[in-house]
């Protein structure tokens, strides 16, 4: 592994794989299906599946252990991740006995796992985009076993927020947040970069460490916590290759005293070129009609337009809170859009996308922006716009106001909670403002 170097005042160059392959998105490499037949059990009734189970998804050199619930019934079986208190629910699925069929289509992936003779579950957690250059997760899972009583060892208090110094591939980045809540042995963590965070790692402190996992059927992380030096925590972030980091993580009011960098403020890391231009969009809905900003529905309105992707598990995290925002307020003049930008196989068929707003209900305008390859090209307008989601919040008059990126999820506690007040506060703010057409512009936060 090499050898980071003095942590203390050079924060660690992350390479592009460990940012968006570990920490972030959905890998795009992995092993292939296991070799050889699996033996299968005997058939058994929908109940000898149901309940919670302990799975691993293996990612490259990268095992990943999660929880995994099952409910099958008679009509429906149905699947479930877990993303701390939050369930990620299948669509749809099927178990005949031996063969257990999960979709989750807004991700348009599918879990294709056998019962075998031992009572395990063994399969592949795939696409199910045709052309799809995403490769399978091998997944085996055992059911849950009552946790075993171990000897007492009194766990150290790691809770609160720590600060990772850490070059990003984000421009302006150098360090993250690092989360921690804990009961006791059990911990609760996650990593907060400024285009969102990991979800919930969760682990037991055991040994002097705690080996904390995350799967929530996309952004797979496994992260090795242990004592430092000068009350630090050690971070050693496994990777899909191999080629695990080592990181170092310190309490907030420690990094400030030691002049460290502080992590990114996500209200600052985008702007827009002339703040004073109206914000211009002009691309398809899912329909196939085009939607432009300078659509009478929008004029006078107050205007939340989201940069999004139906692969971004962030995305996922923030679509619910759009929804809430758009019911409360539509009828006081807020109307929300979303522009995507997908993989090009989805962008000839966007059927994930589709399932996306299906699965959270969307009712505000969700429109086919391009591929992920176009966005700079598709909005020139923004600067530092490398993150997704990001938020831009638009007065009556049609300028961008405010620049919001990444989405800090119920997994950063009261990042989260301030957020969402944030975003309330930014809405009921434009909201309140006189609309007058041609008057002067009224002057934005960048």
């Amino acid at each position: 592994m090499r050898n980071w170097g003095d942590q203390t005042r050079r924060p660690v160059r992350l390479s592009a794989f460990i940012v968006a392959g570990v920490l972030a998105l959905p890998a795009v490499c992995a092993a292939a299906p296991p070799a050889g037949p699996v033996h299968a059990a005997k058939p058994v009734t929908a109940s000898g599946v149901t309940g919670l189970w302990d799975a691993t998804v293996q990612v490259g050199a990268l095992q990943v252990p999660f929880k995994f619930g099952i409910d099958a019934g008679v009509a429906n079986t149905t699947g479930w991740f877990f993303n701390g208190r939050e369930h990620v629910s299948s669509t749809d699925g099927s178990f005949d006995g031996t063969h257990l069929v999960l979709n989750f289509a807004s991700y348009a992936k599918r879990l294709d796992a056998r019962l075998t003779a031992d009572g395990t579950l063994e399969g592949v957690y795939r696409p199910t985009t045709p052309g799809s250059t995403v490769q399978p997760y091998i997944f085996h899972a055992h059911r849950t076993a009552t946790r075993k009583a171990t000897t007492a060892e009194k766990a150290p208090d790691i809770a609160g927020l720590w600060i990772v110094p850490a070059h990003s591939e984000k421009a302006g980045e150098n360090a993250w947040r690092f989360i921690v809540r804990q009961s006791g042995d059990q911990i609760t963590a996650a990593i907060l970069r400024v285009d969102g965070d990991t979800g919930a790692l969760t682990g037991t402190w055991e040994n002097g460490k705690a080996l904390l996992s995350h799967f929530d059927g996309a952004r797979p992380a496994v992260i090795e916590v242990s004592p430092a030096a000068d009350g630090a925590l050690q971070l050693a972030v496994r990777s899909r290759s191999g080629a695990d980091v080592t990181l170092t993580a310190y309490r907030a009011q420690q990094a400030q005293s030691k002049g460290l960098p502080q992590a990114a403020d996500p209200a600052l890391h985008t702007k827009v070129r002339d703040p004073q231009q109206p914000f211009q969009f002009s691309f398809p809905d899912l329909n196939g009609h085009l939607v432009s900003s300078t659509d009478r529905r929008f004029r006078g309105k107050v205007l939340l337009v989201d940069i999004a992707g139906s692969w971004c598990p962030n995305c996922h995290d923030e679509a619910p809170f759009l929804e809430s925002l758009y019911k409360k307020y539509r009828a006081r003049g807020l109307e929300v859009v979303t522009l995507s930008f997908e993989e090009p196989e989805q962008l000839a068929n966007p059927v994930r996308l589709r399932a996306f707003t299906q699965q959270f209900g969307l009712t505000y305008t969700v429109l086919l922006a391009g591929t992920t390859d176009e966005l700079h090209a598709k909005l020139p307008q923004a600067v530092g716009l490398d993150a997704y989601p990001t938020t831009f919040f638009i007065g009556r008059d049609g300028r961008v106001r405010a620049v919001h990126a990444g989405f800090a999820a119920p997994a950063t506690g009261t990042f989260n909670t301030n957020l969402k007040r944030d975003f309330t506060a930014r809405i009921e703010q434009l909201l309140a403002e006189r609309y007058v057409a041609g008057a002067r512009p009224i002057a934005t936060a960048f």
